[in-house]
């Protein structure tokens, strides 16, 4: 049985990649020595990192799954063949069954 992935192996090294930006973009806002995290690592560079790394998540969800696609060479057997007999005359469709009648007891 040949088991598929929802991704290719390219889709999940680009996720991977997502994740370790992700990462650095929340330890750079951490490593702010600043009151608050309000300096360049906080405010600006980690938001940075964070929006970076979103994008190439998105980027690894999108992407068409990479890797050789195995398409079935056409042999003798799929080939398609010319029809062998005539065509036939169509035949009509059955008639329908008629509806229910839902009649509403008397007391």
């Amino acid at each position: 049985m040949n088991q598929r992935f929802a991704f290719g192996p390219r889709n999940y090294r680009l996720m991977f990649i997502g994740l370790a930006v992700l990462a650095a973009g929340f330890i750079t806002m951490t490593l702010d020595s600043t009151d608050y995290g309000e300096g360049f690592l906080g405010i600006t560079l980690g938001p940075i990192l964070l929006v970076i790394g979103f994008l190439i998540e998105f980027w690894a969800i999108m992407a068409k799954p990479g890797g050789p696609v195995e398409t079935p060479k056409p042999t003798q057997d799929t080939m398609p063949t010319p029809l062998a007999t005539p065509p036939t005359t169509p035949v009509a469709p059955p008639t329908p069954a008629p509806r229910p009648t839902y009649n509403k007891p008397r007391s």
